[in-house]
């Protein structure tokens, strides 16, 4: 944990994460592989083929946080890896149950707007959660942000597209009223001729 919060000049916390030391996070920490032992103990019959996997899972996992994304790896036979822009991501959660609080650790969700109900990644192991979905937040809100700007920035030229739009949507408008009413004039007109 040290290093991860600054200083201000005051002397108080400064609660936004060293981006520095974020993007120093590249390994779950230990206290995962003791989590994954524990955890295989629950299904004791099957730990020889559940405590094999969680070894190579825990010494193949690899986080990687740069200023467009963050990207997750792991697997040694069959190598996964999952990168997202900051700008993809919808939604940040933490999730730990009671041994994993106990170790210290909690895991960070990140939600796309992928269309599939779960997380599209689950960062594991790390101590430092909430300063990793507080960056992440930052970063996501930054890119967002940045995307909102030129549209402001160009209020003119999107007031002319605008006035476009309007003047074709009352365009399409004004021929559905021609058209409803010419089927109107053609139905009352066919009842009329129906009836002489």
């Amino acid at each position: 944990m040290r290093g991860l919060f600054r200083l201000g000049i005051s002397g108080s916390v400064n609660l936004h994460p060293d981006d520095a030391t974020i993007h120093a996070i590249e390994r779950p920490h230990r206290s995962l592989w003791t989590y994954y032992v524990l955890s295989s103990l629950v299904a004791f019959p099957l730990i020889p083929i559940i405590l094999p996997y969680y070894w190579f899972r825990f010494h193949s996992m690899r986080y990687k946080f740069t200023e467009e994304g963050i990207s997750m790896s792991w697997g040694i036979l069959f190598r996964r890896q999952i990168i997202i822009n900051y700008a993809r991501i919808q939604d940040i959660h933490l999730r730990s149950n009671l041994v994993e609080r106990w170790l210290g650790l909690a895991r960070v969700l990140v939600q796309t707007a992928s269309g599939s109900s779960g997380a599209e990644m689950t960062l594991e192991g790390l101590q430092e959660f909430e300063a990793v979905r507080d960056f992440l937040y930052s970063k996501m809100r930054g890119v967002k942000d940045q995307g909102h700007r030129p549209a402001a920035a160009t209020s003119t030229g999107s007031s002319g597209h605008d006035a476009e739009l309007a003047a074709a949507l009352r365009e399409v408008a004004r021929e559905l009223r021609e058209t409803r009413a010419a089927l109107t004039a053609r139905a009352d007109g066919g009842k009329d001729s129906g009836h002489v």
